[in-house]
């Protein structure tokens, strides 16, 4: 299945702007609040308490101070976990991302769920070659489709090697933002749900990988709702679809992105799920990401 309604969130202890990540992250500037710590948590909190209010299973597993870790509150770059009982580590472009791989995390999910095997893929940070999990990619779970903007932080080879052994078709293009950069993560340009992808389309400027991705997304029987560069900019594109403990399905999303929505792509949107949003905009601003980096969908089958 697409969706799941268990996700795991990592609830921050010092939230900062990370002067390693924005090298190639466009959408982080550093807004300079000497609480955004305290700002950070509180949009944390809002989140969870409307996640759950909503009938969302949300594991909560606090941070560490130490080691220092800025971006803990994105966890689904660094792992991920999978219907068939695999849990998968990633290699992180940012040296001080690597570590919120921290054990405790892993503990506090193998005590609910079982893990039946573990492919650890990080050694290519000595590679220097990264893969920063659903960011990096998009998983059409049902398909068994990888979707992959190249950048930095998204390597062709170590792609292939999870596709490999997870068994997953990669579809790659090349996504740059306005001024011609690379996009840092696909996840802030698409958004793969049960029947529908929300995608910028404008963001992948040539003609035959457009036309591929596309080809893609309609050969798995999914409704293409593209989205403009503004709309991206505000992270319309950083949704993700879940479900709750009654298996309605919902798509999750920051204030800022439903905001920047049209009512037309609004009433699509609630024809195939309820939306839900919350305000996220200290997290957004400093960290760059936005409501789908901050959960890690479990999708591993659950302990008796």
């Amino acid at each position: 299945m697409q969706t799941t309604s268990h996700i795991l969130m990592i609830r921050p202890v010092s939230f900062s702007f990370n002067a390693q990540t924005a090298v190639n992250n466009a959408f982080q500037s550093n807004s300079n609040v000497e609480d955004a710590q305290q700002r950070a948590l509180d949009e944390f909190d809002q989140f969870v308490n409307l996640l759950r209010k909503n009938g969302v299973d949300v594991i909560v597993v606090d941070d560490t101070r130490e080691p220092h870790t800025p971006d803990s509150i994105f966890p689904n770059n660094w792992v991920s976990f999978h219907r068939d009982g695999t849990l998968l580590l990633y290699p992180m472009y940012a040296e001080n991302r690597r570590a919120e791989r921290k054990p405790h995390v892993l503990e506090k999910i193998s005590s609910q769920f079982r893990i039946e095997r573990k492919i650890d893929l990080s050694n290519y940070e000595k590679e220097g070659l990264f893969l920063e999990g659903t960011g990096s990619m998009v998983l059409d779970r049902d398909n068994r489709i990888a979707y992959a903007c190249l950048s930095p932080r998204t390597n062709v080879q170590v792609l292939n090697d999870f596709c490999r052994q997870m068994n997953y078709r990669p579809v790659l293009f090349d996504a740059v933002d306005e001024t011609g950069k690379p996009i840092y993560h696909t996840n802030v340009m698409m958004c793969v749900a049960d029947q529908y992808v929300v995608i910028c389309l404008d963001s992948i400027r040539n003609i035959e990988q457009r036309a591929a991705t596309e080809k893609a997304i309609l050969g798995a029987g999914k409704k293409l709702i593209p989205i403009s560069y503004s709309q991206m900019n505000h992270f319309a594109g950083n949704m993700l679809q879940v479900e709750n403990n009654e298996g309605e399905k919902l798509l999750i999303m920051s204030s800022q992105a439903f905001d920047s929505l049209t009512s037309h792509q609004v009433q699509l949107l609630t024809g195939y799920n309820r939306i839900i949003y919350s305000g996220l905009t200290t997290i957004e601003t400093n960290g760059g990401g936005s409501a789908r980096c901050m959960m890690a969908e479990v999708h591993l089958p659950e302990k008796n």
